[in-house]
């Protein structure tokens, strides 16, 4: 089934949910942002996504990557489709604009990587490891490597990928054993094998750019003591040309679940030339700013995934026949009627509906913080929003692929046996959305990220200033009748959320225990309150626009309907989720470990 780019959707959250266009015009950087230079935008990208990428993702999945010798070849379709992709100018979209980048913000390219995960997640991958590397280069390297670099990343014909982890290492970086020493003209001699490398080795375009994280001889210990390095494939000469190959080889792809057509390497470094990117020993640091990227990236593919599903399973529930309806037949003229008439399917297609609307528009929320956070004149309110965005990622990354995986199975449950079969594409959805609740941080750091370092031990500064976020929009909406059952509901969840932060960051005190026990759930309670902040805001755009509209109000009242959905059927789980959180460490610690 070919994919369709819900743009419907997407420009009524731009629009009339966060008000983009406005938004955009009080930052320099972005005042030439308007409304219909966006609708341009995601409507060609729709078109690349749905003619360009969707037709080869399921066979790129059934062809795979092969290697040889060190080289990698992406299967049949990705090098042409990458050639449109680069001449169309995608890869600069957020570039900077003194080095050939078109200056877009985050919000825009977050809506277009949403569409290319969902029409083709490996080809994606490609693709947005390159802008996370430019961006981390742009923020952080010499003006000398961005000038050498940045030109031809943003022209696609250069692309990029991170390196951090190896394979005695996982999530604890500061155990990594590669080297780096110095060398001759400001370079180093970088040493070691990384694992789990995406997009590492590959025939799409002629130099891939790895930015690596080593330790010199004599740093610090542990995370302290990384720093961060450019090393190209290939030596670029002093005139920007290309030169000799430098020593890096791919050892291996991985033999994977999903994302076939990506290329996960196995990469060494064999005392390769390297180019420090800001100051030693603030690798990690540095690193950051591209990790934030990748993370919300990855919220996104499942996002993207579970539309993909659930494109699928909506057409699949409204033309199966199977069954009648409890109140009799629909089709009197059919032995059968749709799936769609039984309240499991309808209760399948709304869960994930509402749930990728909802984790849409965090992402959007989000993105626009991030976007503020870099580009906004007033550096107090640039802060502010660093803040947000340092306690919204880890949710945003998690909460988005654990729903968005969730999403895919039960697109596939809807099919029944057809969901299981590959010809549909569901079997294929769920494999590759398994990935994002793994890699770039896999989802229970980024729970234990959010509870530990960003709540405890800031003692909920970060916390609070997103419950200001919400406490103006409920004070907003005080007097407002149509809200007043929606708010309610809202301000429960919220309440509930306050007392469990005050609660662990009391009890981890006296347990530390207590921050690693109620992390995973801790997520999940603040995911959820989240989506159902961004369902308030839904609603309340999808009332205001609904008076106004004469010719799309059945839209704008399958919106509220879809809203009261998300918070009579699945806003209740956060009441076992405070139950969860609230019963503590002990049972969970007291366990020893040879009676598991």
């Amino acid at each position: 089934m070919a994919y369709n780019a819900p743009l419907k959707d997407m420009q009524f959250l731009l629009n009339e949910v966060f008000t983009a266009e406005s938004m955009f015009s009080t930052m320099p950087a972005t005042n030439e942002v308007t409304e219909d230079l966006m609708t341009a935008i995601l409507e060609e990208a729709g078109k690349i996504a749905g003619k360009l990428l969707s037709p080869i993702n399921q066979t790129g999945d059934k062809e795979g990557c092969s290697y040889r010798d060190g080289l990698v070849i992406t299967p049949k379709g990705f090098r042409e489709a990458y050639a449109d992709y680069i001449e169309g100018g995608w890869s600069g979209l957020t570039g900077e604009p003194s080095y050939g980048g078109q200056g877009m913000p985050k919000v825009i390219s977050a809506l277009i990587e949403e569409m290319f995960f969902s029409a083709n997640t490996s080809f994606c991958l490609y693709t947005v490891l390159t802008t996370g590397a430019a961006l981390t280069i742009n923020e952080c390297a010499s003006e000398k490597l961005k000038k050498i670099y940045l030109p031809k990343m943003y022209q696609g014909i250069w692309s990029g990928t991170m390196c951090l982890t190896e394979s005695h290492a996982g999530t604890d970086l500061g155990m990594i054993n590669t080297k780096a020493v110095p060398s001759e003209k400001d370079s180093y001699h970088i040493s070691g094998t990384k694992i789990f490398i995406t997009a590492g080795e590959h025939d799409l375009s002629e130099n891939i750019v790895h930015l690596v994280l080593a330790k010199l001889p004599g740093a610090p210990a542990g995370p302290r003591g990384i720093s961060l390095f450019l090393v190209p494939k290939i030596l670029v000469n002093e005139d920007g040309s290309l030169g000799t190959r430098n020593n890096v080889v791919c050892g291996s792809i991985e033999n994977k679940m999903g994302i076939k057509a990506s290329a996960t390497c196995v990469l060494h470094f064999q005392e390769a030339t390297g180019f420090l990117i800001g100051e030693l020993n603030n690798g990690l640091s540095n690193l950051f700013t591209m990790m934030n990227y990748e993370r919300l990236s990855m919220g996104l593919q499942g996002n993207g995934l579970a539309e993909s599903s659930y494109q699928i399973a909506l057409e699949y529930a409204s033309e199966r026949l199977q069954g009648r309806a409890a109140k009799g037949p629909q089709l009197v003229d059919k032995e059968a009627d749709p799936i769609l008439v039984h309240p499991d399917v309808r209760r399948m297609l709304l869960t994930m509906k509402v749930n990728i609307i909802a984790g849409r528009a965090l992402s959007l929320y989000s993105s626009f913080h991030l976007d503020i956070s870099r580009l906004h004149p007033d550096e107090h309110v640039r802060e502010r929003s660093k803040k947000l965005v340092s306690l919204l990622v880890p949710v945003q990354k998690a909460y988005c692929s654990d729903r968005g995986f969730e999403a895919c199975v039960l697109g596939q449950q809807v099919l029944g046996g057809h969901g299981y079969a590959a010809e549909w594409g569901l079997e294929q959805n769920v494999r590759d959305a398994r990935i994002a609740q793994i890699y770039e941080g896999a989802n229970g750091i980024q729970a234990l990220d959010l509870m530990g370092r960003k709540t405890v031990r800031t003692g909920g500064e970060q916390f609070n200033l997103l419950m200001k976020e919400m406490e103006e929009f409920l004070a907003s909406q005080k007097d407002n009748i149509d809200m007043k059952p929606y708010l309610a509901k809202f301000f429960e969840v919220k309440l509930l959320l306050v007392e469990t932060t005050k609660l662990v960051i009391e009890k981890s005190s006296n347990n530390p225990d207590e921050v690693g026990a109620a992390s995973y759930p801790y997520m999940e309670l603040m995911g959820l309150t989240l989506y159902c902040f961004m369902w308030q805001r839904i609603i309340l755009s999808a009332i205001e626009s609904k008076k106004r509209s004469t010719d799309t109000q059945d839209y704008y009242d399958g919106l509220i309907k879809n809203g009261r959905f998300f918070l009579d059927k699945l806003l209740p789980k956060s009441l076992s989720l405070g139950e969860e959180i609230k019963a503590g460490a002990d049972s969970l610690m007291s366990v020893t470990a040879d009676q598991f």
